[in-house]
């Protein structure tokens, strides 16, 4: 392999998505330029960030059965049991929710937990408050996705932040989805929330790092409520 081809296999794809935007940044750089060299340098930096936002690099996701693989790169920052929101139909009972929280230098295309048929897809618009306090789940714009294992169903929201003004969805209902597919994206930085069936037991840990498509959140055949982390 040449050296030309070794650099460019270190670099990550773009996701079709980021185009326009990656393109109106290097523009708007050009226009800095011409009024002030520094500006220019400036916007120069937010066209690399903006091209970095949108990477999609690849992914290798476990393909055991009953696995569930974080859906979103970032920092789990909950972990909790609450009422799955409404529009998922899950249920009236408290159900086992992981929330993954991506900051502006997270890759933001998001990965399916599962394999299975998606049965629901539900929007709903909302407010744009901070997407790591606890009332983001039902007060801001989210996009909702269930989809339909054999061990269960799994509910999949995607949530707008400070600055996410843009929930994309590639997927439709009735589709069937592998584990670790590309179901969406978020612009600019925001958090999922993943809802597991009654009486599975998250295999990570809060403050964790997750990597989307990798990380293992659960395991549908472990029962292991005495598991316990140590923070260094």
């Amino acid at each position: 392999m040449s050296i030309a081809n070794s650099i460019r296999a270190q670099i990550p794809p773009i996701h079709p998505e980021g185009y326009p935007f990656i393109g109106g940044f290097a523009l708007a750089s050009l226009v800095l330029f011409w009024l002030w060299s520094p500006l220019g340098w400036i916007g120069t930096l937010l066209t690399v960030w903006c091209a970095l936002f949108f990477r999609d690099p690849v992914r290798v996701t476990p393909v055991r059965e009953g696995i569930v693989v974080a859906p979103a790169d970032g920092r789990i920052s909950m972990i909790t049991r609450v009422l799955p929101p409404a529009e998922l139909g899950l249920g009236d009972r408290p159900l086992p929710r992981i929330s993954i929280f991506m900051s502006v230098f997270n890759c933001h295309v998001n990965r399916s937990p599962v394999a299975g048929r998606i049965d629901r897809i539900a929007y709903r618009p909302g407010k744009f408050i901070n997407a790591e306090l606890d009332k983001a789940s039902e007060d801001n714009e989210r996009n909702s996705l269930v989809i339909s294992t054999s061990n269960g169903r799994i509910g999949v929201t995607q949530i707008a932040g400070l600055v996410a003004r843009r929930i994309v969805s590639f997927v439709r209902e009735g589709q069937m989805i592998g584990a670790g597919e590309r179901f969406g994206l978020i612009r600019f930085g925001s958090r999922l929330d993943v809802y597991l069936p009654e009486g599975t037991s998250p295999l990570v840990a809060e403050g964790q790092t997750a990597i989307a498509g990798e990380t293992v959140l659960a395991d549908f055949r472990l029962s292991d409520q005495g598991r316990t982390y140590r923070g260094d």
